[in-house]
């Protein structure tokens, strides 16, 4: 039995308005909940960040760059609770405690099979240092840890190669991580 995915729709204040089926809230381009999980190390050259190359398969952005993890909380479950189950999904990484939920912001981008991403995004981050990594190939086509410059450069240089929400993501981070 197939389980039909629901989004949360929301206001621009986030308040629930109500559920989509979550590839018709794509195609409408409703406005819903969602969250961006970006995990960093700190290393002796500086901070990375746990990056994930999206699966081609991904039922949009198929081979882009973006954050660790991202998804939707289901009904009745927190962001926090909705981060920790899709980094064990996507990526495998069991262990994690918690994350901070450091910003939210509105996007919207039209994507690739006549999609569109209208989201209110939650930005959640942790220190990933020490996790074990194994991710499901179905979601992830590869990962690595990037440095800050690097990505910097890389969404200054082929900024196609990245999400469309990839971008925003990162700078909350960084703005967070320097304060």
């Amino acid at each position: 039995m197939i389980i039909e995915e629901q989004v949360v729709l929301v206001d621009q204040q986030g308040r629930a308005l109500g559920l989509q089926e979550k590839m018709q809230a794509h195609r409408d381009g409703a406005l819903h909940l969602a969250f961006s999980v970006l995990l960093y190390r700190e290393t002796t050259q500086g901070i990375e960040f746990l990056m994930q190359q999206r699966a081609l398969g991904k039922y949009h952005s198929g081979g882009l760059w973006t954050n660790t993890c991202c998804s939707h909380p289901r009904q009745g479950e927190t962001l926090e609770q909705a981060g920790l189950r899709r980094l064990t999904e996507e990526m495998g990484i069991v262990g994690l405690e918690s994350l901070d939920d450091i910003a939210s912001f509105v996007y919207r981008a039209k994507l690739d099979n006549q999609l569109i991403e209208h989201e209110l995004d939650h930005v959640l981050i942790a220190n990933g240092a020490e996790l074990v990594i194994i991710p499901n190939s179905e979601e992830v086509k590869s990962y690595r840890w990037w440095s800050k410059a690097d990505l910097e450069l890389g969404l200054a240089d082929t900024p196609e190669l990245f999400t469309a929400w990839f971008p925003q993501v990162l700078q909350y981070v960084i703005n967070e991580l320097s304060s």
